[in-house]
């Protein structure tokens, strides 16, 4: 199966008649402006943790295309299940940076409330998010709600049971599922061609799902994919896989480094593929951005960039001592020490 594509790396777009998609102005300016401030985001929340004002950060540099095309073909009231790097699709369903920062300065599980945006609170436990979005699509299915569920997850994750279980379970309860992978070519360390010998896509057939190839850095793509696509699901059409090629830029995380398992050839050949430096070609060509817009769309990053140092720096110290109290119905002698000690130590501390 050929990626579907487009929009290519040099800004050409070319017709599918396949999947049918209305490119305007208005519709490529706002993937523009969306993908941008993903990216702003993004970057100043990396700056921040090497500052030590964040724990840990898991950049979604490159994947904005695959995000941004996909969550935007959804609608405002089908319920999303991310992994922990879905920065742009976030923002997309309104997050705000400081619900977005709450749970990697170490204050809280979660920032937001899941019920509000339709959007579930980022899972770390690799691929615990299928089989919950499974669930969740069970539930809609018995409701009888005119809505579908969207998974993301990573190629790696697809190397867990839960993943395994998850494609079956859907595809045997015909629940309204999308899976939706974002197939960034790394499992951390691990390439994807040692840790699967099958394709995805080719993987979810075998399952009974209806499956599809996309070029994940191009946003035209993603987006006219995942609108029929969810459609589909939700006309009855039964579950569905897309797999979105794209490729992870930076390191697995900020405790990672990259350089030491791939070399700089591989980054430099993924960087001609840029999501929005193709975009932004496409728009040069056909005269749908000028020097204003990119001035208007440099200033609401440059807002954005800021909002994001001071919300991150006003965020509360977390005071864990429930930790001590509420995980055991009764206070043991042991825990009853602990908080003592903890409470001495907080109460050491020069302001």
């Amino acid at each position: 199966m050929e990626p579907v594509q487009l929009l290519g790396p040099d800004g050409t777009l070319r017709a599918d008649p396949r999947w049918p998609l209305e490119v305007t102005p208005e519709l490529c300016r706002d993937f523009f402006r969306r993908m941008s401030l993903a990216r702003r985001f993004d970057d100043e929340a990396l700056a921040l943790q090497r500052q030590g004002e964040l724990g840990l950060w898991l950049q979604s540099l490159g994947q904005e295309a695959a995000q941004v095309g996909s969550i935007t073909a959804l609608r405002a009231d089908d319920h999303v299940f991310p992994s922990y790097r879905e920065h742009a699709a976030a923002l997309c369903r309104g997050i705000t940076s400081a619900e977005l920062l709450v749970q990697w300065r170490g204050n809280a599980h979660s920032g937001w409330d899941p019920a509000e945006y339709r959007f579930h609170i980022y899972t770390l436990v690799l691929a615990a998010q299928l089989p919950h979005a499974t669930g969740y699509a069970m539930g809609v299915q018995r409701d009888g709600a005119d809505e579908i569920v969207t998974v993301y997850f990573g190629d790696g994750s697809t190397s867990q049971g839960e993943a395994n279980e998850s494609f079956n379970w859907a595809a045997a309860a015909e629940v309204p599922l999308l899976f939706f992978c974002q197939n960034n070519h790394w499992a951390i360390s691990t390439p994807t061609q040692t840790q699967m010998r099958a394709p995805l896509h080719q993987r979810a057939l075998g399952f009974g799902l209806d499956a599809h190839l996309v070029d994940g850095n191009d946003v035209l793509a993603v987006h006219a994919v995942t609108s029929a696509v969810a459609e589909q699901i939700r006309a009855g059409g039964g579950p569905a896989l897309i797999e979105a090629v794209t490729y992870r830029m930076a390191g697995h995380s900020t405790s990672d480094d990259p350089g030491r398992y791939r070399n700089s050839s591989e980054l430099d050949d993924w960087s001609t593929r840029d999501p929005i430096a193709r975009l932004e070609a496409l728009m040069v060509d056909r005269g749908y951005i000028d020097d204003a817009f990119r001035d208007e769309v440099a200033g609401e990053c440059a807002a954005l960039a800021e909002e994001t140092r001071r919300v991150c720096r006003e965020l509360p110290i977390a005071d864990i001592a429930g930790l001590f109290t509420s995980v055991l119905a009764e206070e043991t002698p042991l825990l009853a020490e602990e908080r003592r000690q903890y409470e001495a130590l907080v109460a050491s501390y020069v302001d």
